[in-house]
């Protein structure tokens, strides 16, 4: 068995409250709550599509730390602030994860900040790359 991974993005508050932007077990990646806004600058676009696609690209870096990407991911969990919101969102994904067509979880609601328009949260499977993909489609 493989140990548990870790992966920080460098915020304060993966500290003060004890979690991780990662964590891999085995196969098996789960993220925290991801934000739109840009970790290194501290900004936030006031644009949902924006958010959205910069919440992406911080679970695509912290993804590749683990030699994962945004085509493993098998889940969505999206939190939107108003059902406006949600549209630019799912967009935005459909056009970031290509073939992989992953399951979603949709919660609309107050976030925990007002400048906040989504948050993303994910589970991803590291396939091996021996192993060939095999997609069945299955419409019920």
């Amino acid at each position: 068995m493989e140990p548990v991974v870790r992966v920080k993005s460098g915020s304060k508050f993966e500290d003060l409250y004890k979690f991780s932007r990662l964590v891999k077990v085995d196969n098996w990646i789960y993220s925290s709550n991801t934000a739109g806004r840009n970790y290194q600058t501290r900004e936030i676009s006031s644009h949902t599509s924006e958010q959205a696609h910069q919440a992406l690209s911080n679970l695509e870096k912290s993804l590749a730390s683990l030699g994962a990407k945004l085509s493993d991911v098998v889940r969505f969990h999206v939190s939107v602030a108003t059902p406006d919101d949600l549209d630019p969102v799912l967009k935005a994904i459909a056009d970031r994860v290509g073939a992989n067509d992953p399951a979603h979880t949709i919660a609309i609601g107050p976030l925990p900040q007002p400048e906040m328009k989504l948050e993303l949260a994910i589970i991803a499977y590291k396939r091996d790359p021996n192993v060939p993909d095999v997609v069945h489609s299955i419409t019920v």
